[in-house]
């Protein structure tokens, strides 16, 4: 064979090699040595040149997928490692939560636990619940939550509470907070007037409770000596606690069971002493001048004790027996992590039939003790409530337990939020707020004269004479006396006197000159004092402005001006139908106003029908006053429309300006701010302002109807 063959064979060869190659690097990097190669004397040099590149080059390649695949398994090794060891987020967890607690028990009388991502209970040992008692309150008006107001708790909108869970949607600057001792008398529960934390040892000591409303006509009052009709007869009360100890159980009270020296109920418990309680039965109380039966439930949970800056994180939830084999039970859940659930001895198998008003707050723990924190701070409570319907849950001032905080509920009315599971959210701060106290609703006449009803419809009303400002059922009302304003503003009016009527008792404020009228009787009252009528009215005066409350919550607020007053009328709860007068809520419509005979004004409203059909209905007739004497105003209506921009301009641009430095801002708050603080020539006029809610809807009379007729 002669040379040209032995090249010809070897390129023969070496491209077939290529062609064949598995490996398309080792082959590429072939090709570019040998496609050309040099002519050789020898095809046994070339072939073992070319075995020996070939050799190298895979070699290299291996050594690089080696190093390749090392790097992808480090690379790969963290990720399974995070995959593993990855936290749930804060959804997944409440999603799990939500999930374990529908999980039934497996079984009725021990506790349990569970930890994420578990999808059944693990049991735990139970504990003994405190000894330590956690009183209702009594029926006086005791300090329940700051300034002498009550709670707010939830009513269910349909149905009968199965389940409800009290949190915090927030917390704001809590950081310390102590226990201070409070007093049970024979009438009620008396706290420190000023309760400071100077001190103190019992740090971060508190309750959180969710308390049922004490219902009548429970199978375990059966055989009390006082009966069972309210509301001096016996009645149930029940209440889900955690203690700021660590520890999660159930408390159960017959409210007013019978006498002093009555004797409770089967099962009764032994070694029973006053001021006490424990597991094994019905125990005599002497509260309030009668006999109350306590029991606790025989289990408690371990929970985490958990400082109050931390207050955020609980979640309390409780069941209320839905049948046979059920029984009521309580679960306490820290951080969305391990829920821990205790069961009850179903002491009330009727409360899931009559459970409709729920309360969840943090107070004191237990003996009537106030829980007292720093200041500035702020809690934003949540009441969430299963019964069946996604409607959002009416608001009732009320509070069921005696231990309390020295919190005030924030003078905004709470929000009812629909879903899942309808809840009522509300705020309460340390300090108090400016402006009139909280209400489950609050409707307002300021200025000149600047009218927001219960529904937030907003409207003014410069009529002058006696009007029935709100009418709530026959145990409320409201009347209010208004004149013309500065005389060089003859189409303005304002508030110069209100009158109330609660129940039978009759509270008159007047401020020309400035007196207060109780039941037609002058009557004195000093800055920071206090008046209590037999009927249960309360009278109080903080500075210049005057608050008459009932019982019940309804309330009338009158802050006194140099030369008006401007009302609040908040009610304890909720308006359930309908209230009426200017600041009514006609067919529960926020949109439109009605006159007292059921006539509605339709929008555009006419000057003339809101000044003659629909003031003329409202105005009070002689023989129906709450004041005490007649008025000498005669009744009358503006001459025309009067706004804002009716102002001279360099006196609105005044006006403007210290209503913008007073921070109002809301548009057309803004333009009645500028109104007011102009006609009364005063810079006390833009103050309130600042704290009046939006106006959801607004209606201004026009004139050109009244031209049309």
């Amino acid at each position: 064979m002669s040379p040209t063959d032995t090249r010809t064979e070897f390129v023969h060869d070496e491209q077939e090699f290529l062609q064949e190659s598995p490996c398309p690097l080792i082959a590429t990097s072939l090709k570019g040595t040998y496609a050309n190669p040099a002519p050789s004397n020898s095809k046994r040099s070339n072939r073992v040149k070319f075995y020996a590149i070939l050799a190298v080059l895979v070699l290299s390649v291996f050594s690089i997928g080696t190093r390749k695949a090392a790097a992808q398994d480090v690379k790969e090794q963290p990720k399974a490692q995070a995959a593993e060891t990855r936290k749930p987020t804060a959804v997944e967890l409440e999603n799990w939560r939500k999930t374990i607690l529908k999980t039934r028990r497996p079984a009725n009388d021990k506790c349990f636990t569970a930890n994420y991502p578990d999808k059944e209970w693990s049991e735990i040992p139970c504990v003994t619940p405190p000894n330590k008692l956690y009183p209702p309150r009594s029926g006086s008006r005791a300090l329940l939550v700051g300034q002498g107001q009550y709670d707010f708790s939830a009513i269910t909108a349909s149905g009968t509470i199965t389940e409800t869970e009290g949190s915090f949607d927030s917390t704001s600057n809590i950081m310390n907070e102590c226990a201070v001792p409070c007093t049970i008398t024979t009438t009620g529960i008396v706290c420190p007037t000023s309760p400071s934390c100077v001190g103190s040892i019992d740090t971060n000591a508190y309750s959180l409770q969710l308390n049922s409303k004490p219902f009548y006509g429970t199978s375990a009052c059966s055989g009390s000596p006082n009966g069972t009709t309210p509301p001096n007869g016996c009645s149930g009360w029940e209440q889900f606690v955690y203690s700021s100890t660590g520890t999660g159980f159930i408390q159960y009270w017959l409210e007013q069971w019978g006498p002093p020296g009555a004797t409770c109920p089967a099962p009764h418990g032994t070694g029973c002493v006053n001021g006490s309680v424990n597991s094994t039965g019905w125990c005599e109380q002497a509260l309030y001048g009668q006999t109350y039966c306590v029991v606790n439930a025989v289990h408690g949970v371990p929970s985490i004790s958990e400082p109050i800056a931390n207050i955020g994180d609980f979640k309390v939830t409780a069941y209320a027996a839905t049948g046979p084999g059920t029984t009521d039970s309580l679960a306490v859940t820290v951080s969305g992590g391990m829920p821990v659930t205790a069961p009850g001895n179903n002491y009330f198998p009727d409360l899931g039939s009559t459970w409709r008003e729920a309360e969840f707050n943090v107070f004191g723990d237990g003996g009537g003790d106030q829980a007292v924190f720093n200041s500035p701070s702020s809690l934003t409570v949540r009441i969430g409530e299963l019964s069946g319907t996604t409607a959002g849950p009416t608001c009732d001032e009320t509070s069921f337990t005696g231990e309390s905080n020295n919190m005030t509920l924030n003078n905004v009315a709470p929000s009812a939020v629909m879903g899942s599971m309808p809840a009522l959210v509300f705020t309460e701060v340390n300090p108090p707020p400016a402006g009139a106290p909280a209400s489950c609703a609050d409707a307002t006449s300021i200025g000149d004269t600047h009218l927001t009803t219960f529904d937030g419809l907003y409207y003014d009303f410069q009529a002058t004479g006696d009007f029935v400002l709100m009418q709530n059922g026959p145990d409320f009302e409201v009347q209010t006396r208004q004149r013309t304003g500065p005389p060089q503003y003859p189409n303005t009016a304002v508030n110069k006197a209100v009158a109330t009527r609660m129940g039978s008792s009759r509270v008159a404020i007047y401020i020309e000159p400035i007196r207060l009228v109780i039941d037609g009787v002058p009557a004195a009252l000093a800055d920071g004092k206090t008046i209590n009528l037999s009927t249960g009215v309360q009278i109080t005066r903080h500075g210049d402005t005057y608050t008459v409350s009932a019982s019940n919550g309804n309330r009338v607020t009158a802050e006194l001006q140099p030369e008006w007053i401007n009302v609040t009328v908040g009610l304890g709860r909720a308006p359930a139908n309908e209230t009426r007068g200017l600041l009514g809520d006609p067919r529960g419509n926020a949109q439109v106003l009605a006159t007292a005979y059921g006539a509605v004004l339709k929008e555009p409203v006419s000057f003339y029908d809101l000044y003659h059909p629909y003031a003329d209905s409202w105005r009070v007739q002689p023989k129906e006053s709450l004041f005490t004497e007649p008025t000498t105003i005669r009744g009358g209506i503006p001459k025309d429309l009067f706004f804002a921009n009716d102002l001279e301009r360099q006196v609105a641009d005044r006006a403007l300006e210290i209503c913008r430095a007073e921070g109002v801002t809301v548009k057309d708050l803004l333009e009645s701010c500028v109104l007011d603080t102009a006609v009364m020539h005063n810079e006390a006029a833009a103050k309130v302002f600042v704290l009046a809610r939006r106006p959801l809807h607004i209606i201004r009379p026009v004139l050109r109807l009244t031209l049309a007729r």
